[in-house]
C-alpha cells in the first residue's frame, strides 16, 4: 500500500490530508488556522484593498498539519506507516507573491521588516495595484496585445506584476532588498525541498501563466524591453526570477533531510510542482475536457481544460488560457468570481453581527421563498469583478428593497446574485466555443448548503454535480503526488489514470427546475441590463428595472 499527502493553503488556513493511492481513501486530515491577523489576514483600517498574510504562518502550518493528518492516519488505517507516503503535493491561493532575499528567506520573517505589511505575502485578494494593473493593461494592449490576449485582454491587480510594482512604487526600499519573489504555491515546495537559492525554485506554469505573462511562445516571462516600459527595477528584477516553467508531470524537487526529520517522513520522495489551490482542485474533481469545475468558496474559481493540439480561442474577460496549467497535455482554462461565501460572510457576520447559527437560520428561511418573490436583484462585486468585466473597482449592489424586505429575503437575493454571475462566466465560455458538457462542483460551501446548488442548477439552467471529497484541493495535490512518484513507487504514471482510482462524483446531483428556471430567466435579463449599465459595457436603460422587480415578485406571490 501506499499513500501520498496532499497540502493544501486556504485563505484562512492550511489543509493537510494523507490520501491511499490504490483508491483515495482519505484517511488522515488536520488544519492549521492562521494565527496572525483576521482570520490569518493582515489588514490596514486606512486602506480597504490590502490583504497580506505572514509567511511564518505557513511554514508553521505545514509542520502542525502534516504531522497531525500522520498522527491520525496511523490510528485510523492499520497498513498505514509515514515510510509508506512516497510523494507529496502543495497548493495555495494565488497569486500570492512573497519578497525573498537571496536565500530564499521571506523578508517578513527577518528582524529587520517586522510589521511592514510590504514584507508579508501579498494575498490573492490585494487589490493595492489598481493603478498598476491598469497601466499593465493599457501598455500591454498597445505594445504586446499576444501577453493580455491569453489573459482575457485585461490584466488585474490581483496579479504579480501589478503586486510587485506596487510595492516599488509605495516602497523602494522593501523592493529592493527583495532579491526576488516567489509564488506562494511555488515557495512551500521548495521550503520543503531545502531549496535556499531563489533561482533554483522550481516554478509552476499554473502561476507563472496565469499572473505573470508567462508563455513558452513568446519564450518565457515578459522582454526586457517591454518591463522596462513599467519600470526598468522590473526588468532587472526579471533575471533574478526564472527562466522556465513547468507543468504537474514535472517534480518540484525531493524532501530533504531537515524537513523530513520535522515531518516524520523519508528523505527524498518527491514533491510536485506547485500549482493553484483550485487547479489542482479540478484535478481532484476529476477535470476532463468539457467538463467544468467550480470551486466554491471564499470566492470562486472555475476550471476547465482543453486538449492542447485543438485550437482555442482567446476568451475576452476571462483569467486565461495557459498550455499545462492545470493537465499536462492540455490547455488550462480559468475564470472566477472574487467573492462568493466572502459575500454571504459580509453580511452575516459584519451587517448582522451574527455567526454560523445566522446562517443556519438563514438559509431555513430563504429556502421557503419562491424564485423572485423578494423582489430584490444584487451584483455580486463585493470585492470587484474577476470575470467577466476584471475591474476591482466595482462595488456591490442591492436593488429592490423595501420596508418590508427581510435579512432572509437579502440573504437569499445575495446568493442568488452569485449565480447569476456565475451564469456570465458559462455563457462567456460558449460564446467563444469553450465546451461545458457537465459542471462539478467543490468546496465547503457546494457539500454544505444545498439550496445555494439548487438555486444554481435553476438559475444556471445547468445540472450541478459533487465532488466526492470534501478536501477537493488537497486531494487533487495528492494526486499529483501519485503522478510523479510512479508505478513502480504504488502511485500512477498518467493523470487519467490517478484521476479514475483516486477520485470520484457524489450519487447526488442538482437538476434545474423548470418552474423556478423561468422565473430566473426573467430576472437575469434584468440582472444583465444591471450588469451591464454599472459595468461599463453598454447605455442600457435602467428606469423600469424597479417596476420590473415589483412585476416578477407579485406574478411570484400570485402564484
Amino acid at each position: 500500500m501506499a499513500y501520498t499527502i496532499g497540502i493544501d493553503y486556504g485563505t484562512n488556513s492550511v489543509r493537510s490530508i494523507v490520501v491511499r493511492c490504490a483508491d483515495g481513501a482519505e484517511i488522515g486530515t488536520s488544519v492549521y488556522n492562521y494565527p496572525s491577523g483576521d482570520l490569518g489576514i493582515l489588514l490596514d483600517p486606512a486602506d480597504h484593498n490590502l490583504a497580506r498574510q505572514h509567511p511564518g504562518d505557513y511554514v508553521a502550518g505545514v509542520e502542525s498539519s502534516v504531522t497531525e493528518a500522520i498522527a491520525q492516519a496511523n490510528e485510523s488505517d492499520a497498513g498505514f506507516s509515514a515510510d509508506k507516503v512516497i510523494g507529496l503535493g502543495v497548493d495555495s491561493t494565488g497569486s500570492s507573491p512573497i519578497p525573498v532575499d537571496e536565500t530564499n528567506t521571506a523578508l517578513a520573517m527577518q528582524d529587520a521588516w517586522k510589521g511592514n505589511l510590504n514584507a508579508e505575502c501579498w494575498l490573492w485578494k490585494d487589490h493595492t495595484s489598481v493603478k498598476e494593473a491598469a497601466k499593465i493593461t493599457e501598455l500591454a494592449r498597445e505594445h504586446r496585445p499576444q501577453y493580455v490576449a491569453k489573459c482575457g485582454n485585461t490584466y488585474s491587480s490581483e496579479w504579480f506584476w501589478s503586486k510587485i510594482w506596487h510595492c516599488l512604487n509605495v516602497d523602494p526600499e522593501l523592493f529592493d532588498a527583495a532579491y526576488s519573489w516567489v509564488e506562494l504555491c511555488d515557495w512551500i515546495p521548495a521550503i520543503l525541498a531545502g531549496v535556499n537559492d531563489p533561482k533554483a525554485v522550481k516554478r509552476g506554469v499554473c502561476a507563472a501563466g496565469h499572473k505573470a505573462f508567462y508563455a513558452d511562445d513568446w519564450g518565457g516571462l515578459p522582454d526586457d524591453e517591454f518591463l522596462s516600459m513599467l519600470d526598468p527595477k522590473l526588468a532587472a528584477l526579471k533575471s533574478r526570477l526564472y527562466e522556465k516553467a513547468y507543468d504537474a508531470s514535472e517534480t518540484a524537487g525531493f524532501l530533504c533531510e531537515a524537513w523530513a526529520g520535522k515531518l516524520g517522513l523519508s528523505v527524498g520522495i518527491p514533491i510536485a510542482i506547485g500549482e493553484f489551490d483550485v487547479h489542482y482542485g479540478a484535478i481532484g474533481a476529476g477535470v476532463d475536457e468539457g467538463v467544468l469545475v467550480k470551486v466554491i468558496g471564499t470566492s470562486t474559481c472555475d476550471c476547465g481544460v482543453v486538449k492542447a493540439d485543438k485550437d482555442i480561442a482567446d476568451v475576452p474577460g476571462i483569467c486565461g488560457i495557459v498550455k499545462g496549467a492545470i493537465l499536462p497535455g492540455y490547455f488550462g482554462v480559468e475564470a472566477g468570481q472574487s467573492a462568493v461565501g466572502d459575500i454571504f460572510a459580509w453580511y452575516v457576520e459584519r451587517v448582522l453581527n451574527g455567526g454560523s447559527e445566522t446562517h443556519i437560520r438563514l438559509t431555513e428561511e430563504a429556502s421557503h421563498l419562491k424564485p423572485g418573490e423578494s423582489g430584490l436583484l444584487t451584483l455580486d462585486w463585493n470585492n470587484g469583478n474577476r470575470t467577466i468585466l476584471v475591474d476591482p473597482l466595482l462595488s456591490g449592489l442591492l436593488v429592490g428593497q423595501t420596508l418590508h424586505t427581510s435579512q432572509a429575503e437579502i440573504y437569499r437575493a445575495l446568493i442568488e446574485g452569485t449565480a447569476f454571475g456565475a451564469r456570465m462566466i458559462l455563457e462567456r465560455l460558449d460564446e467563444y466555443g469553450i465546451p461545458v458538457n457537465q459542471v462539478v462542483c467543490a468546496g465547503g460551501i457546494a457539500e454544505k448548503n444545498p439550496m445555494l446548488m439548487q438555486i444554481y442548477a435553476d438559475i444556471t439552467g445547468r445540472e450541478m454535480s459533487l465532488s466526492g471529497s470534501s478536501q477537493t484541493c488537497a486531494l487533487g495535490s495528492a494526486v499529483s503526488a501519485a503522478v510523479v512518484a510512479g508505478s513502480a513507487k504504488g502511485g500512477y504514471d498518467d493523470f487519467k489514470s490517478a484521476q479514475q482510482a483516486m477520485t470520484f462524483l457524489k450519487e447526488e446531483t442538482y437538476k434545474p427546475d423548470p418552474e423556478a428556471q423561468a422565473v430566473y430567466d426573467q430576472l437575469f435579463a434584468e440582472y444583465k441590463k444591471m450588469h451591464d449599465a454599472f459595468g461599463g459595457e453598454g447605455s442600457a436603460d435602467l428606469g423600469s428595472l424597479m417596476k420590473r422587480l415589483l412585476e416578477i415578485k407579485e406574478a411570484a406571490r400570485r402564484a
